[in-house]
């Protein structure tokens, strides 16, 4: 592995500085050059597939299959999405003029924000690191990326990626842990883009607001999932099992934990465990042995997820599935629990891990009011018809996203916007919605020479004019 190069202040300035430069003559940069830097990532990566398979492995032995659909697959797409639309993203959109602007003619151009830091967090090393930077080179903006130190191998293969396509002044890549991001954050960027906790959400907001720099923050939270009388049970059971599980649960819009109806809970309960079984052991050798399970990132997170746990069955609460742990692997069982209560760890913090915790309803206002009860999380999945339910769950509940009889999914969809809302998130991200959180949208108006609506309004306030502007208020 490589190590961190270590940056004083004034070398960050530096480095800064030329992509100062950089962002004033990319604000006048053509579609054409920038899909130009996009082919170019496109293409290492396609040459270089089994090095990011195998770095991300290094990092948390992730499945090859499972780096191919959550890392490379998202990433690629998110390019050639990119590529596609971005002649018709820069294009100035004309906009309808009101009465009172007659005679007027209204654009709204999409200039480069500019100056972008990138803040990648370690559950999804590359394509949380390399999606954004997408979204800020289609914007025409140059980044400093700051990838985690919690997974080094990806780390440095991001780095080893950046220096080989990108000049430092376009795109540079500086590692290391708290001190360089705190370093970093002193710099005046035009916009910064954070994907990780909100606890740490919150300082970024802090640094940014000291430099008026814009944001866009990825967070998480506890995303709930409500499993209606009106679910199929089965199809319900392996889609959540499939988007709980995946990455060993190390994922921001993972179903953190579910509501469901108490008629329907037993057999859910069967459903899951037979899911698991066939996803994980359907060859019996032990889910231990399974090859398509990743592991904890590191000792750390797995002391707290097995201290969640501790506390969850000190406080009553029962295993109905799993709770085998192994240390010296940082392996931790899909487990599944029930008997919960408030005062349990599992139920306030955000558990990212292969930790399910099941709670039961009567009425559907119930789980809705749990819900509120909480902060806004990034998504929320239900599992039901399409009926007059599901609509008040809609209409009732505040989320980033919602997902109607599936989980996770959403963050492939190319023309949805993903982010959260407040404690979840501020902004939103990917396609076209990537594209504008690195974009100022600048309104211009054009105004005629001469006699206009305007010249009527201006002094002196005769009574001519106070009757004009009189009418303005009443019906315009």
């Amino acid at each position: 592995m490589m190590e961190f190069q270590s940056y004083s202040l004034k070398e960050l300035s530096n480095l800064f500085e030329l992509q100062k430069e950089t962002a004033l003559k990319w604000r006048q940069s053509s579609s054409s050059e920038r899909i130009l830097r996009l082919e170019k990532i496109k293409n290492w990566i396609s040459l270089n597939q089994k090095w990011i398979k195998s770095a991300i492995y290094e990092d948390f032995k992730k499945p090859f299959p499972e780096t191919d659909l959550s890392e490379i697959f998202p990433v690629t797409t998110e390019i050639n999405h990119a590529i596609k639309n971005l002649n018709s993203w820069m294009k100035p959109k004309k906009v309808d003029s009101s009465l009172s602007m007659a005679g007027t003619k209204g654009k709204i151009f999409f200039e480069p924000k500019g100056t972008s830091l990138i803040i990648s967090p370690w559950n999804y090393p590359f394509n949380l690191a390399i999606g954004p930077l997408i979204s800020a080179l289609a914007a025409g903006c140059p980044v400093i990326l700051k990838p985690s130190e919690l997974t080094p191998h990806t780390s440095d293969l991001i780095q080893q990626m950046i220096e080989e396509l990108f000049d430092k002044a376009e795109v540079a890549v500086i590692q290391g842990g708290v001190e360089i991001t705190q370093q970093v954050l002193e710099l005046p960027f035009d916009h910064i883009f954070f994907t990780g906790s909100p606890t740490v959400g919150k300082k970024i907001m802090e640094a940014a607001s000291r430099n008026l720099s814009s944001v866009t923050l990825e967070l998480g939270g506890k995303s709930p999932t409500i499993v209606h009388l009106t679910a199929d049970l089965k199809d319900a059971a392996e889609k959540i099992v499939a988007g709980k599980f995946l990455n060993c649960g190390q994922t921001c819009v993972a179903p953190d934990y579910l509501l469901i109806h108490e008629e329907v809970k037993e057999h859910f309960l069967m459903e899951v465990k037979v899911a698991i079984k066939k996803m994980y052991d359907p060859d019996l050798k032990g889910l231990e042995n399974s090859e398509d399970l990743a592991r904890i990132v590191n000792s750390n997170n797995f002391q707290r997820l097995h201290s969640l746990l501790d506390d969850a069955k000190a406080k009553g609460g029962k295993i109905e599935f799993g709770g085998n742990t192994n240390p010296d692997d940082l392996y931790i069982e899909p487990t599944i629990l029930g008997d919960l209560n408030d005062s349990m760890r599992v139920l306030e913090e955000e558990i990212f891990g292969p930790i399910l915790p099941i709670l039961t309803y009567n009425a559907l206002e119930e789980a809705i009011s749990y819900i509120n009860s909480k902060p806004k999380p990034l998504a929320l999945y239900y599992f039901g018809k399409e009926d007059d339910s599901y609509q008040e769950v809609l209409q009732k509940t505040s989320s980033g996203n919602v997902m109607l009889n599936d989980c996770v999914l959403h963050f492939l969809h190319p023309n949805l916007p993903f982010g959260g809302v407040n404690n979840s998130g501020i902004g939103k991200s990917h396609g076209y919605f990537g594209y504008l959180a690195f974009s100022n949208e600048k309104g211009v108006l054009k105004q005629r020479v001469g006699f206009n609506n305007s010249t009527l309004i201006k002094p002196p306030y005769d009574f001519k004019t106070k009757k004009i502007i009189s009418t303005l208020i009443k019906w315009l």
